[in-house]
């Protein structure tokens, strides 16, 4: 009994979004890989789309999530004075797949868009003042979607799965415990109406609901939203033929290094924190430098590409100097926006890149573990006659993602690349 408990837990911190997301793009290699679904360009030349990606979609959702946080979720000695729980909340489908048209399977993520907030007090210190602490929780969930249509336009759906629920609690000024930090396992259920405008786009209402665990004090969380779904397609052969008669060149490969400093601030990564766009990192880097391989996969018509990379880093901490070395293994979703006869740039995105780091306490933060996900953002170019230099610049982050309540974050700042193609 001892031992199926221990392999539950592990299993259950294991499970996470990005984990999930890993999978499935190695799931996209595979089907590119083994099932020839491009056409007979080599990697590098526009190709379409790989089978498994076909049937994928992603959706983006807002709503209303709540949670009954109260006084319950305090530790003994201490009272609460208030506790605000804001509930506007997003809810992200980061990979769903089209099993058939009539069962779906999905990888979910929801989270308040603001942490409640308590105000408490120590009993046990006479005259002490109200401290105030947030509490971080999102749940994670992978769940099957039967869907019914109604019409050629609109169906219904249900929703079940297993969902993982991350809670990262408070502790006093005296680092004293007063709400704990949780990662558990439980149900999670749904029900929804989504209407179709074509085979790509169409817009959906949700409600889910997460039980709570026995054992475990957190209350229940149900969301209420509306979303956006984007479902992947075949490119048009057309499109495919003209891109190859342009004759553009789509580098297969290449390598880079790169050196990364705060010299400029760190308000690049501030202004995309700000936005949701990217993520920032208790735990900051002052410099460091970085080597690279990346490789396409495929190259769209026009705009999208597919890519895998890892990297290894070297970096100095900015408050108290220390080392930290960490090797990345990752997708990069490119964006090619212009192409002209000088030069070809694009934006970039890398999400969930599975990092192991030669320390987890940084700076005197407590990032969680060694292992982690690299996360990027930024802008690059191939240029040359024959587009075998490249430059980008980008700002990363390294994150857990909340597998494990401690989730600090490493934030880097602004990184040069220069780089070589072959």
């Amino acid at each position: 009994m001892e031992s199926y408990t221990i392999s539950w837990i592990f299993f259950t911190r294991a499970f996470t979004v990005r984990s999930l997301c890993l999978f499935f793009l190695f799931f996209l290699f595979s089907s590119y890989v083994v099932t020839g679904q491009t056409t007979k360009d080599s990697l590098g030349s526009v190709s379409q789309m790989p089978a498994a990606m076909q049937k994928s979609f992603f959706e983006i959702g807002v709503g209303y999530v709540g949670y009954p946080f109260s006084e319950k979720q305090l530790q003994p000695g201490y009272t609460m004075e208030s506790v605000l729980v804001r509930h506007p909340a997003v809810r992200l489908v980061l990979l769903g797949y089209e099993i058939t048209p009539y069962l779906h399977a999905q990888v979910t993520y929801m989270r308040p868009i603001w942490w409640v907030k308590y105000s408490f007090r120590n009993n046990s210190i006479p005259n002490d003042g109200a401290e105030t602490r947030t509490v971080w929780m999102n749940v994670a969930s992978a769940t099957l979607k039967p869907v019914v249509s109604l019409s050629d336009r609109i169906s219904l759906n249900a929703e079940g799965g297993l969902g993982v629920v991350t809670r990262h609690g408070i502790r006093d000024k005296n680092n004293n415990i007063v709400v704990k930090d949780l990662s558990f396992a439980t149900i999670t259920a749904g029900a929804g109406i989504a209407y179709s405008f074509d085979e790509k786009c169409a817009v959906t209402m949700q409600v889910g609901h997460t039980f709570p665990a026995k054992g475990y004090d957190q209350p229940p969380v149900t969301y209420a939203g509306a979303g956006f779904r984007y479902s992947f397609a075949p490119f048009d052969e057309d499109k495919l033929q003209k891109t190859r008669k342009e004759g553009r060149i789509f580098p297969k490969q290449w390598i880079s290094l790169s050196y990364s400093t705060n010299s400029f601030g760190y308000g690049v990564n501030e202004f995309f924190k700000s936005i949701y766009l990217f993520w920032g990192g208790a735990a900051q880097v002052d410099y460091g430098f970085m080597a690279s391989y990346q490789r396409n996969l495929f190259n769209g018509p026009k705009i999208f590409s597919f890519d895998v990379g890892s990297n290894v880093a070297y970096w100095k901490t900015n408050a108290m100097k220390e080392n930290l070395f960490a090797f990345s293994l990752y997708p990069v979703f490119r964006f090619n926006f212009l192409h002209n006869k000088l030069f070809d740039p694009y934006f970039f995105y890398i999400l969930g890149g599975p990092t192991y780091l030669s320390q987890s306490y940084i700076d005197g933060n407590d990032t969680g573990k060694r292992f982690t996900f690299y996360d990027a953002l930024g802008i690059g170019a191939f240029f040359g006659k024959e587009r075998v230099l490249n430059a980008e610049l980008r700002i990363a982050h390294y994150s857990n993602g909340n597998i494990f309540p401690m989730n600090c974050g490493v934030k880097i700042p602004l990184t040069f690349s220069f780089g070589y193609s072959f």
